[in-house]
């Protein structure tokens, strides 16, 4: 192996939305012996960078699902949006389903309704953990507001009246899966668009070319090294393009178990340090 590719939530950030010391040292480790070590997330850039420069990872960085590729010095390597009229679509299919809705573009992530949202994570919260408190989970939730800087404006129309504008990903959100699904279904034949999960209760939708695997593909490219060569870790179904492609693939524990098919090796959960256990055992494999 030569590459390292990482997912973030759920695979390489920890309950806390952190890197435990433990990867955190994992990786350097890996770095000083000559590996490269790519993130591919579905965050954008300021927030998938937060937790790797909070243990002093700097690296390239595939964001928003693919759609945008950022070099170790924050250029801008790769770039690819949405069309207009197909943004404009999903979100016409997805408010009729009363979906929570964010617009990540190229002026900042835009939404119409904050309290929906906080309403949304606090019931999603609740679910994964009984146990905390409400006042807990209410700052959890806005947390996550601040965490990818969301903006909010009083209509769609004011998000497509900005010049220039690029959407990079459209990110829904609801709790109830048959409104998933139906979204999903009505866009299944349509070649124009790629939809993908981070989780239970969202549905992603990239440009067909915005996709983690295709992104590391190019990066990795760029860096020399075939994609025979390259560990990718990771643990939902936006993680399934580059799992797919990648020499060594590695499913978390606590990965979907679409997600554990597909990879031939499987590592501790999140929770656990997988990822420090997984590049541990392929250092050494490769001594």
């Amino acid at each position: 192996m030569k590459l390292i590719a990482t997912d973030l939530d759920g695979t390489l950030l920890n309950e806390q939305g952190e890197v435990s010391k433990e990867n955190a040292e994992a990786i350097k480790k890996a770095i000083t012996q000559g590996y490269e070590f790519v993130v591919a997330t579905g965050r954008s850039y300021g927030a998938a960078n937060k937790p790797l420069q909070d243990v002093g990872i700097t690296c390239p960085i595939i964001s928003m699902n693919g759609a945008r590729t950022y070099t170790s010095d924050k250029k801008v390597l790769r770039s690819v949006a949405l069309d207009m009229e197909m943004a404009r679509n999903i979100q016409q299919v997805c408010q009729g389903e009363k979906m929570y809705l964010e617009f990540f573009t190229n002026h900042g992530i835009y939404s119409t309704s904050r309290e929906y949202f906080v309403e949304v994570m606090i019931d999603v919260m609740k679910s994964a953990n009984p146990n905390v408190s409400e006042a807990e989970i209410r700052e959890g939730a806005e947390n996550r507001l601040q965490e990818e800087q969301v903006a909010f404006i009083e209509n769609y129309d004011d998000l497509y009246a900005m010049e220039n504008l690029e959407i990079f990903k459209i990110l829904g959100f609801s709790l109830e899966k048959e409104r998933l699904d139906k979204v999903r279904a009505q866009f299944s034949e349509n070649h124009a668009v790629a939809i993908t999960s981070s989780g239970d209760i969202n549905l992603e939708f990239n440009h067909p070319e915005a996709q983690k695997g295709i992104a590391l593909e190019i990066l990795a490219s760029s860096m020399g090294v075939e994609m025979k060569d390259v560990m990718a870790l990771g643990d939902n179904l936006n993680d399934a393009s580059m799992l797919k492609m990648a020499g060594r693939a590695v499913a978390m524990e606590n990965a979907e178990e679409e997600i554990k098919g597909i990879c031939q090796y499987r590592t501790k959960t999140n929770k656990e340090h997988g990822v420090a256990v997984a590049i541990e055992e392929m250092l050494g494999e490769d001594k």
